[in-house]
This record gives C-alpha cells, sequence and structure tokens, in this order.
C-alpha cells in the first residue's frame, strides 16, 4: 500500500487553491455594515454585488466571486467572534427556526469561538447537511419530489422563485457546484484535511443561513404558506445493524494506538480519526460518524488508488472529472472497464458489509441519510456508530505497515475481526428474501392452533362437499413434491408424507443457510428476485388474512353472531384452509430452491428466460388474486379451490418444460 506518511494533501493544485488561498488573496478590510443593517437583517443585495459573471454566458465565474468574497467572510467571521453568545442568540437564534436544527447552528457559533481545527470542519459537515434538509423543505412549498442532490437543489428553479437567482449563485459559490468551494462535497468525501478548511466560511454560511431565514419569513408571509418539515429517517431493524460485540474503554484505547500505525490512515488525517474516537466516549454519536465515514473513504481510496495503480485518483479531480467517491471504489469495474482489484483485497465479507451499511436501498444508507440531514443528530443510535468504528478498527489492523500481529490476536479486538471475516449481507434482495420466506412460514405455522367450531355444530349444516375438493388438490401437491424430491435436502424429505413432512420450517431454515452471492448480482438476478418478493409478500397476506378471519369469525359462531349465509361461508373457508396452507408452503419451498439457484438464470437463452419471466409472473397473479378471495370484504372461498387449481396444472407444467433454475443445477 502506498505509503499514507508521504501524501500531504488530497486536494489536487486547483482544488487547494480555490479553497486555501483564492479567499485569502483581496487583503482589504470589509466594513461588517455594509451588510448588516441596524436591526440585524441580512443586507442581501450588498452581497450579492460580489457575484461575478462571465461574459459568455452570464453564468456565475467563480473564481472571480470567490476572490471578490474573501474579505467579507473574513470580516463576518471577525463579527461572530466579537459577539457574546447571549448577543448572537438574541440577534440570530430566530432566523435559524426554519431550519427545524437552532441548537445546531447555535454550535456552529461557539466552535469559531474557539477554532479547533477538527471541530471546524465537523460543524461544517453537519451545518450543510441540515441546511440542504431545510433548503428541500422549502423546496416542497412549491416542487413535487425534491432532488436527491444538493447540486440540482440549489439550481433548481422552485428555490430561485422563493430566495431570488442572485441569492442561491452567493450559495452555490459555497456549496453545491464543482466550479466554486464545493466545501461539502470536498468534506463529506474525505478530501480536505483539518487545517485545509478556512473557518471563515464556516462563519459565512451561518451569516448566510440566518439571511436565508428572513428571505423566507417575507415569503412565506406574501403568500400565505406554511413551512412543514419532513420528518427525520429512523433507523429500523437495528438488530440486524448489530455485527460486533459492544466497544470497550479498552478496545478505543487500542484504536488509538492502531490509528497512528496504520497504513490506512493518512498523516494528515489523524486528527479526525482521533476527534471521532473522542467523540464516541463522549456519546455523541453522530458526530463519531460523521467525523468517520469521510475517513473510511479516504482509506479506502488510498487502497483502491494502490491496488489499481492510479494515485492520481486520491486527489479531488477537476469539475470536468468524476473524483473517486464510495461509488467508483465498490463498484465491480473501473471507468475505464477493468476488474477493480480493491474488492479482492478486502474480500468478500468486507465488501458485503460495506454495501449493507451504504448502499443497499433497504439498508441504513448511513452516508447519505447523514450527509443530507436525513437524520436527527440528536437521537443517533449508539448501536451504529459501535459498529462502524468496530468495522474501522478492522480495517486499521488489516491494512498495516507495521507487524500488529499483537493487535490482531488481543483479547479484545479478535472477536472484532472474527465477525468482520463471517459477515454475511443482509440488506442485499437475497438475503432479504430469505427473512421474508421464514417470517412467511412462521405466519402459516399458526394455522392448526387457530380455533375451531367444535364439531357436533357441524353437523348441522348439509351440502358440504370441500373435503373431497381438498383431498384431491392435496393429492395434486404430493405429485409436485415428489418431482421436487431430487432437489431437496435427503435429511428433509419423506416419502411418507410429503406435505406434512417435507414442507417444514425445518427445511426452508436449511435451505436458506445456503450461501448465495451477493455481490454484483446481474440485472436478470434482481429482476427475478423481485418478483420472488413479492410472491412471498403476497403469501404472508393471505396467510394474515386467513388468522384475522378465521379468529373473527369463530368469536361470531360461538356468539351466535353469524347468518346461516355466513356460516356455510365460515365452514367453506375452514375446508379451504387444509389445502391453501400446503399451497403456500408448496410455494415458499419452490421459491427458496429457485432463490438458492438464482445465479443460473444467467445460463437461460433469451426465449427460455422469458418464458420463464412469465411463469413467474402467472405465480405472482396467482397469489395477487388469493389476496383479493381470502380477504375479509370478498371472502370468496369457492374461488381459491378453482384458482389454485389452475395455478397447480401451471406449476407442474413448467416442472416437465425444465424451465426452473433448480433443474438446471443438476
Amino acid at each position: 500500500m502506498a505509503s499514507s506518511h508521504t501524501v500531504t494533501t488530497c486536494l489536487s493544485p486547483p482544488v487547494h487553491y480555490v479553497i486555501c488561498k483564492l479567499g485569502f488573496e483581496k487583503k482589504d478590510a470589509y466594513d461588517i455594515n455594509n451588510i448588516l443593517s441596524e436591526n440585524g437583517e441580512v443586507c442581501w443585495q450588498a452581497l450579492t454585488e460580489h457575484v461575478c459573471y462571465l461574459e459568455s454566458d452570464q453564468s456565475v465565474d467563480y473564481i472571480k466571486s470567490i476572490r471578490s468574497l474573501g474579505p467579507v467572510c473574513e470580516s463576518v467571521n471577525l463579527h461572530f467572534k466579537s459577539l457574546t453568545k447571549e448577543k448572537f442568540v438574541i440577534q440570530y437564534a430566530l432566523w435559524f427556526h426554519w431550519t427545524n436544527c437552532t441548537e445546531l447552528f447555535v454550535e456552529v457559533f461557539d466552535v469559531l469561538q474557539h477554532t479547533q481545527t477538527t471541530g471546524v470542519a465537523l460543524a461544517l459537515m453537519k451545518l450543510t447537511s441540515c441546511l440542504e434538509r431545510a433548503l428541500g423543505d422549502v423546496y416542497l412549498l412549491i416542487g413535487k419530489d425534491c432532488p436527491f442532490l444538493l447540486r440540482d437543489l440549489l439550481a433548481s428553479e422552485q428555490l430561485a422563485v422563493v430566495f431570488g437567482q442572485a441569492v442561491m449563485d452567493v450559495l452555490r459559490i459555497f456549496i453545491g457546484s464543482p466550479y466554486g468551494l464545493n466545501l461539502r462535497n470536498v468534506l463529506w468525501h474525505g478530501f480536505a484535511s483539518p487545517q485545509e478548511i478556512p473557518a471563515k466560511y464556516c462563519a459565512m454560511l451561518l451569516f448566510l443561513t440566518a439571511g436565508l431565514g428572513q428571505l423566507l419569513q417575507m415569503y412565506l408571509l406574501q403568500t400565505k404558506c406554511v413551512l412543514v418539515h419532513r420528518p427525520y429517517v429512523i433507523f429500523v431493524s437495528s438488530e440486524e445493524l448489530d455485527v460486533f460485540p459492544d466497544l470497550s474503554h479498552e478496545a478505543l484505547s487500542i484504536a488509538e494506538e492502531l490509528v497512528k500505525l496504520s497504513s490506512f490512515v493518512l498523516q494528515t488525517m489523524i486528527p479526525f480519526w482521533m476527534s471521532a474516537l473522542t467523540a464516541f466516549k463522549q456519546s455523541r454519536y453522530a458526530d463519531c460518524v460523521i467525523l468517520l465515514l469521510p475517513q473510511l473513504e479516504v482509506g479506502l481510496r488510498l487502497l483502491f488508488t494502490t491496488t489499481n495503480k492510479c494515485p492520481n485518483r486520491l486527489l479531488t479531480a477537476e469539475p470536468s472529472a468524476l473524483y473517486t467517491t464510495f461509488d467508483e471504489m465498490l463498484a465491480k469495474h473501473l471507468d475505464n472497464e477493468e476488474v477493480n482489484q480493491l474488492p479482492a483485497v478486502l474480500e468478500e465479507p468486507s465488501m458485503e458489509l460495506l454495501w449493507d451499511f451504504l448502499n443497499h436501498q433497504e439498508g441504513p444508507r448511513i452516508r447519505d441519510r447523514l450527509s443530507h440531514g436525513e437524520i436527527n443528530l440528536e437521537a443517533f443510535p449508539r448501536e451504529v456508530a459501535n459498529q462502524i468504528v468496530a468495522f474501522a478498527i478492522t480495517l486499521l489492523c488489516r491494512f498495516s505497515d507495521e507487524d500488529v500481529f499483537a493487535f490482531k490476536e488481543h483479547m479484545v479486538i479478535k472477536p472484532l475481526m472474527n465477525c468482520a471475516s463471517c459477515y454475511r449481507s443482509q440488506f442485499h434482495p437475497i438475503s432479504r428474501l430469505k427473512k421474508q420466506v421464514l417470517e412467511c412460514m412462521k405466519s402459516i405455522h399458526l394455522w392448526p392452533e387457530l380455533p375451531v367450531v367444535p364439531e357436533e355444530h357441524v353437523q348441522t349444516i348439509k351440502g358440504l362437499e370441500g373435503n373431497a375438493e381438498a383431498s384431491t388438490l392435496i393429492s395434486v401437491i404430493s405429485e409436485i413434491l415428489s418431482q421436487l424430491q431430487q432437489y431437496i435436502p435427503h435429511n428433509c424429505y419423506s416419502s411418507d408424507d410429503p406435505v406434512n413432512s417435507v414442507l417444514t420450517e425445518r427445511l426452508l431454515i436449511e435451505l436458506c443457510e445456503t450461501r448465495v452471492c451477493t455481490l454484483y448480482s446481474p440485472r436478470p438476478v434482481l429482476e427475478i428476485l423481485a418478483i420472488l418478493r413479492k410472491i412471498s409478500a403476497q403469501c404472508h397476506q393471505v396467510s394474515e388474512q386467513v388468522i384475522a378471519s378465521t379468529e373473527l369469525r369463530y368469536k361470531r359462531w360461538m356468539n351466535r353472531n353469524l347468518r346461516s349465509r355466513q356460516r356455510h361461508n365460515y365452514l367453506r373457508m375452514l375446508s379451504s384452509i387444509k389445502f391453501l396452507s400446503p399451497v403456500l408452503r408448496l410455494i415458499l419451498v419452490m421459491i427458496t430452491l429457485e432463490l438458492v439457484n438464482v445465479h443460473l438464470v444467467c445460463k437461460k437463452n433469451q426465449f427460455d428466460y422469458q418464458q420463464y419471466l412469465k411463469f413467474l409472473k402467472s405465480l405472482l397473479q396467482y397469489t395477487e388474486n388469493l389476496v383479493t378471495y381470502t380477504s375479509l370484504e370478498k371472502n370468496k372461498w369457492d374461488e381459491t379451490t378453482e384458482l389454485t387449481n389452475k395455478a397447480l396444472i401451471k406449476i407442474r407444467k413448467i416442472h416437465d418444460r425444465k424451465l426452473m433454475l433448480m433443474q438446471l443445477a443438476t
């Protein structure tokens, strides 16, 4: 790995010049009273005068504008430094209410008083993410779907209507445009070291946010609109995020030692790592993760550029070229179509962990959500921070020039290394489908315990021939099962009573234990998985409806609240349950056998693939119809028999044509 001691900056020369030098070239002092009225209003007109435009196409001339705004930012910074906290709160706090994060902006003021280097960077990262979220709320006063990228949000007509185009241009000089200072991206992607971000830019963004609050208030008074804040994203299924054991104080102390030794860490970035570990110890979990994620990105970028022999990609690129972020580093191929070597170096478990935490749609997508202001920083869960720090420690250990054998074997570090080395994806569609199938089976397992009306009550009702139909369908299911026998583990198959001894939870658990590769699933695989997941979800819905209907009808029967036709219908339902349970369980077993062999779909020719897809869609249609017929409103039990019969014929047919994936495996 390239020595992490030789890299002095991750900013390319032009970007370094724009951020660290350009705004300091004009030395003349600027009077704060030019842009701040006596009653504390931001004079936007005096600010927008500093925005310069290119003659060619009237777009912002970022270089001239930054040079011109440099002294203004310095003046704002000195102005804030001259205020006491009380004075600042009286004069400005009200203007931050629109962000829904007033406390955070007051905190930024505190940071500016004692410019501790990592503090300014952290304050800027939090400020920009909260500002983006608030601007998105403003966008929704007029627009429908809020743009995902800050760049697109700031360039939107909707915000120009509320704040004015010139004001948006001022904002874009600082954030959201790769041609400007681009402070948010440079920090969130880990390109800037602590001493490279001038505090005066943080002060200026604090000032601009207050000014935006003043403009917004005028707009809301004129239009009688009400600003609504979108709710924060809550981390669901946090038990699935529980990979590593809880970090002890000792583990954190070892981590501090490792930071100084590991070649995963750039020398210039050590303060960020130390601040992150300190934040964790102080229970400031959001701060810890905000500081650490960009550092994981830098460390991985260092690995990426070394293993792929492209050292130039360690730096921020020019606006015209993409710079290397997590998305590029976790991809299968480089932009020149060659295979990315990083996954092989990191190995599958670590890749899966990164994909789970950062990329999968159903995962926590921690970096996205934090950087776009979607998470309540006050309530950031310790468990999630614990996972990120623990994973970071394993990377520090794995990628070290020094001999860190003693660290790896240390009794508090070894369990972390073991957890990292045997991780399996939790949020890939394959993992989600496994989970869905098992949950559905659990639901169907509750059916035999459902209350049933005593036999003597039933004798009074004549003309119920449901049982014969059920028996016929069950014998068809047994036939299909005998065809599936060769694909089912021997210890889970019994020919005496295939329906009840084979279609079990034990079989599904065993099949779900099969390791299926999740990294870089091709499009056909994802397409098939999406349909299988829909089928499984419909089966679950049917099961939940059957449970609810049975309990309700039983209660009403025993209370003598069912009319004759309803009693008849109830008994049809009980009769249908006899074949519905095995049919749903058969579908779950088939789905799981297909899932285990899902990658074989890529071996199908186009014609067979389309036929197979058609079959799966017809199975989905069957389960969707079942949901409709078994609902409390519809309650059509006779139709379910007919429907099921047709579905079983289709299943048998597709099996005879050898179109199933499990048949390709043999």
